[in-house]
């Protein structure tokens, strides 16, 4: 018998990304779980919304895709907020078709949930009977939510195993010019300056973050991009930001590190 902290939506044996979010699903429960990475709210032991700080949320997914302009979202806000019915207000006014919001919505909460469900060793909060200002848009199960949560790890480790590109300020390397980087991944590639971190990136061109982790660790991946560690401040010589080689215990990364010098040797 599989206990409840490894019993896992749809595949059996898989470690489930927040047992205590599965068993709110169970009791049907209404509020707010408070994670270290972000929030995830429910309504009857579904998803209703997830917000995070290290991706952008739906509003600037709307005003930067062009979907509603800036002033359309703070009017909803301000006509809807305190009644908790922005996304209906949205619609209903005819600032944004159902199905933009909705799947503008989705991406909003799928991205926000990744994040927000990240391994952390700070003790889960749930505040019961808590809502979301943006109101009902398109519940999702908890099952759904834990399932995507755990493809996007895996994509992210086949795609790259260092998460230090996820969170870290990047660099670009000292590749040659013409190296061909496709034009959603150079334009990424453009904003890495030593400094923006993956996080930053997203905010920059409004889209989702976990689209941006994609494109960062296969940059990574094809040696145009490196985390930047910086000196700490009893060493700091006045100068900017220094990249120093990553250092890593891991062996498949230092393995895939290996092979990509001696590919571009070759």
């Amino acid at each position: 018998m599989r206990s409840a902290a490894t019993a896992s939506p749809g595949t059996p044996g898989t470690t489930l990304p927040s047992p205590m979010l599965q068993r709110l699903a169970t009791e049907r429960a209404t509020g707010a779980l408070i994670r270290d990475n972000g929030t995830l709210y429910l309504a009857d032991g579904q998803v209703v919304h997830a917000e995070s700080p290290a991706t952008p949320g739906i509003d600037v997914l709307l005003t930067t895709g062009g979907a509603l302009r800036s002033e359309g979202w703070w009017d909803a806000v301000a006509q809807a907020g305190a009644r908790q019915r922005v996304g209906r207000y949205l619609v209903d006014s005819g600032r944004v078709p159902g199905g933009a919001l909705e799947l503008c919505h989705l991406g909003a909460l799928y991205d926000a949930s990744f994040f927000a469900l990240a391994p952390t060793r700070t003790p889960a909060r749930f505040r019961y009977g808590v809502s979301h200002w943006i109101g009902p848009v398109h519940p999702v199960p908890v099952d759904a939510v834990q399932r995507e949560t755990l493809r996007r790890r895996e994509l992210l480790d086949r795609i790259w195993p260092d998460a230090h590109t996820d969170s870290a300020p990047l660099a670009a390397t000292a590749q040659p010019a013409d190296v061909p980087v496709p034009p959603r991944q150079r334009r990424v590639l453009e904003l890495v300056d030593g400094v923006r971190t993956a996080a930053d990136i997203a905010r920059e061109l409004g889209r989702s973050a976990f689209h941006i982790l994609v494109d960062l660790r296969r940059l990574a991946a094809a040696g145009l991009v490196e985390t930047v560690r910086l000196t700490s401040p009893g060493h700091a010589s006045g100068a900017g930001p220094i990249t120093l080689p990553e250092v890593t215990a891991d062996p498949d990364v230092a393995l895939l590190r290996r092979l990509r010098d001696a590919l571009e040797a070759l």
